[in-house]
């Protein structure tokens, strides 16, 4: 276990390992050392026209003060001591339980005040991210600097699968973890695999799996914020990007690696990309990446890890072939499951029954009516995407486009475009469905409803995110109306007609 091998510090206390945010930024302040060689050779005056009594008293005064002085010395020398090696005895643990609070609570506080947080989110949030135990992000007793990244990237406190994960992947346990989309789980495996990273060793120490190349940059950037304070190298490699300029950057030190299974193990037959001292294994979105055009290259590039690594499984949804492999893959894996129920709280959910020619009118009045922040309209196929688009262009909205056979730098110009609310609307294939995190998106619209339960719900939850507000509308024909009684049935949930006038507080709060 990999994090216990370094010195524990109360949280907010101590530099962690190579070096801490201070020797890095000479700006940052700390509470300034005791300078002893001047105390101690600083010689004292007497007055020397003083009387015998006066001078007697003087020198006794001196004498207090300097007693005083080394008394203070020797408990800040001790504190100081106690803060820089670990307690490895009864007797070092009593003392530095006996260690005055008034310094460690100065220090908390100096680095906390010098934070630069983003402005609070106001927005009313569901039971799925409040329901928490209390806990706090100090008491996992991270690094002060991952505790920097935490804050200043707007988190506060732990959501329910961050409480539930974190301190059991900071102990090297395999995890199986199932939460909803949206309750933030990509920072449930961020966080420790940041923390445990040795970032004076320079090889690749975990690598973090995920199914879409656009899903890949959006977990490499988190992990970059979250990080921003520690010298943790982080690389995104997928396909569709150039093979040559991901084997310059493997030439330069990389500890934690983003990316798509075939590259990553494109990488690793070439012997460019060594994972022999990798030893954690992040699956993100595990039922996609245990699905037949995933699978043989997962488990051909798991023997490339070692036998003692540490492997972290997080979806929405897990169907058979998850067990499966959590029976040939985990040892004695801690199972977290967090799905009472499938949806989100927060999503409003109706259906409209149309004819395919009214579909386009229909969506026209759902414009014009809603109040729509971004919204996200799903199509079953490429050709239907960009003929919509084109369509609802023609409308005079501004739309984007997006799918798999789009060309890779064009697909992260619209993602990149559309993250940063350059447009409203964006028509889209199922690429969009998984992990996927835009926080302005309040309105899903399937345009072409889903056949199956589980893309229903990947769909549904890209709006509502992280305990917010959201809608989705869907357009049924009469084809779709046994999918749309299945899919009721197998998630639970209730998608009702959509009344005249939809209420914005249900989704816009």
């Amino acid at each position: 276990m990999n994090h216990n091998s370094r010195p524990r510090y109360p949280p907010g206390i101590g530099n962690g390992r190579g070096g801490g945010y201070a020797q890095q930024n000479p700006n940052f302040q700390t509470r300034p050392p005791y300078h002893h060689q001047q105390h101690h050779n600083q010689p004292h005056y007497v007055p020397r026209n003083a009387p015998p009594q006066n001078q007697h008293q003087y020198q006794q005064q001196q004498h207090q003060q300097q007693q005083q002085q080394q008394q203070q010395q020797q408990q800040q020398q001790q504190q100081q001591w106690m803060m820089r090696r670990p307690a490895n005895s009864a007797d070092e643990i009593e003392k530095s339980a006996q260690t005055p609070r008034s310094a460690v609570d100065s220090s908390s506080e100096d680095w906390k005040a010098n934070l630069k947080l983003p402005p609070p989110d106001t927005r009313y949030m569901t039971e799925d991210v409040t329901a928490t135990k209390g806990n706090e992000f100090e008491d996992y007793f991270l690094k002060r600097e991952l505790l920097m990244g935490i804050y200043e990237k707007g988190f506060e406190r732990p959501s329910p699968i961050q409480e539930e994960s974190i301190p059991i992947a900071l102990t090297g346990s395999d995890i199986l973890a199932r939460a909803k989309n949206g309750t933030g789980k990509t920072a449930a495996f961020c966080v420790p695999v940041l923390e445990k990273i040795d970032q004076d060793n320079n090889v690749i120490q975990a690598v973090i799996l995920v199914p879409t190349r656009e899903l890949a940059l959006q977990t490499s950037q988190v992990c970059k914020e979250l990080g921003k304070h520690l010298n943790v190298q982080v690389m995104v490699t997928t396909g569709g990007t150039s093979l040559k300029d991901d084997i310059m950057r493997l030439y330069q030190p990389v500890h934690l690696l983003v990316g798509t299974p075939g590259r990553i193990l494109d990488l690793a037959k070439r012997g460019i990309c060594v994972l022999k001292d990798c030893s954690m294994l992040v699956m993100d979105e595990a039922d996609k990446l245990l699905s037949p055009e995933f699978q043989p290259s997962l488990e051909q590039l798991i023997s490339f890890l070692p036998g003692n690594r540490q492997i972290l499984m997080f979806s929405a949804t897990f169907p058979v072939t998850v067990k499966d492999f959590k029976d040939r893959y985990l040892q004695k894996p801690y199972v977290i499951n967090l799905m009472d129920e499938l949806t989100l709280k927060g999503i409003t959910q109706f259906y409209a029954f149309v004819e395919e020619r009214q579909k386009l009118h229909c969506l026209n009045t759902l414009f014009s009516k809603l109040q729509i922040n971004q919204s996200i309209i799903f199509c079953n196929s490429v050709n239907r995407v960009e003929l919509l688009a084109k369509k609802i262009t023609e409308l005079g909205y501004s739309c984007f486009y997006i799918h798999a056979k789009m060309l890779q730098d064009h697909r992260n110009r619209v993602f990149h475009d559309f993250r940063n609310g350059a447009c409203r609307n964006l028509v889209c294939t199922d690429l969009f469905t998984r992990g996927i995190d835009i926080q302005a998106v309040n309105v899903v619209i399937n345009f072409d409803f889903p056949k199956n339960s589980e893309t229903y719900l990947h769909r549904v939850g890209r709006s509502g995110r992280y305990g917010h507000l959201g809608l989705a509308v869907n357009l049924i024909t009469f084809e779709d109306r046994f999918n749309l009684y299945k899919i009721e049935q197998e998630l639970g949930t209730e998608i009702k007609q959509i009344p005249p006038h939809i209420d914005q507080g249900i989704y816009c709060r």
